[in-house]
């Protein structure tokens, strides 16, 4: 009987001649608005077209751009919701078009903002699963040492007793921010964040133990100016070409004499792409390290600099 129900549900994906699944008809009614709605175009008229010269500006060919990171932000949501739709737990809740959030035993969690495109959720204490199919920027994720704002992803969000979290990412990507410092955590990637300190530096869960231990205590420790030269200097020695994520995060945590032996250690790692320069990034030029971090692959910054600016402008009232 389970068999073919799950088969109606399948057809109904493919043609829709099956039986609809409530969950899908949520993530229909969400990404509706992307729906093409225009008649398609005459062959015959397109046969007959001669190649005409095209002039491109600058800003058509950057809108172009970043509607299509939108777009694949879209596509990878229908991926999460398709691939990796957990099945129903007795803690889980379920937030209409925006996801579905798992909640550990004895987590503290409450519902701060629950209006259409927006949704904020404040974890005090405990573990959440979150698993999310809106357009990015819909879903936030307070904690007491920083905020988290999804990006199209899959992740776990951990917070212990003294308000200290861990998150992890399993797809897509999250920003984490607290007071102007912004980490960025992609897929097979972790990051710690301390109370009235704010999110460490990311960094991927396969780097060596002796790579991790200098981050922690660089980012987290009371040091002297000697001890964070040393353990500044054990973190570029280390670093392998994944560890970019690392010490791209690091040019913005180091002094200006540190930072052009973190420019180098990176430029060999993964050498800066057309346009971004080493005097660029010394001075910290947000495009250029905008730039440098859309080249690793790991999802467009355009995207955070959008809906982080529009969850700033509104913030929570309860906070």
């Amino acid at each position: 009987m389970s068999e073919k129900k799950q088969t109606m549900k399948d057809d109904y994906l493919w043609d829709r001649s099956g039986k609809p699944d409530p969950e899908v008809q949520k993530l229909e009614a969400a990404l509706g608005r992307y729906r093409h709605n225009q008649p398609a175009p005459s062959f015959e008229k397109i046969r007959d077209l001669r190649p005409v010269k095209q002039h491109w500006s600058i800003f058509s060919l950057r809108w172009s751009y970043q509607l299509g990171a939108v777009a694949a932000v879209v596509l990878l949501a229908a991926t999460v919701f398709l691939v990796l739709r957990p099945k129903p737990t007795e803690n889980a809740i379920t937030l209409d078009e925006t996801g579905r959030v798992e909640v550990d035993a004895g987590s503290r969690l409450r519902l701060v903002t629950n209006g259409p495109g927006r949704k904020r959720l404040s974890l005090e204490r405990g573990t959440i699963h979150a698993t999310i199919w809106a357009p990015p920027g819909e879903f936030v994720v307070d904690t007491p040492s920083a905020v988290a704002v999804d990006l199209g992803c899959v992740y776990t969000l951990h917070v212990d007793d003294s308000g200290a979290g861990l998150l992890r990412t399993t797809m897509g990507w999250v920003g984490f921010k607290l007071n102007g410092q912004e980490s960025f955590i992609p897929a097979g990637a972790v990051c710690k964040t301390r109370p009235k300190i704010g999110p460490g530096t990311p960094y991927m869960e396969d780097a060596p133990a002796s790579f991790l231990d200098a981050l922690s205590r660089f980012d987290f420790e009371s040091i002297t100016p000697a001890e964070r030269n040393a353990l500044l200097g054990i973190l570029l020695a280390d670093a392998r070409k994944n560890d970019a994520l690392t010490i791209w995060h690091l040019l913005s945590r180091v002094s200006d004499a540190d930072r052009q032996g973190v420019y180098d250690r990176l430029a060999s790692l993964a050498p800066p792409p057309a346009g971004v320069t080493r005097n660029g990034i010394l001075r910290l030029d947000r495009p250029m390290l905008d730039s440098w971090w859309n080249s690793f692959g790991f999802g467009d910054i355009y995207l955070w600099r959008t809906y982080e600016r529009d969850w700033s402008q509104h913030p929570s009232t309860d906070k």
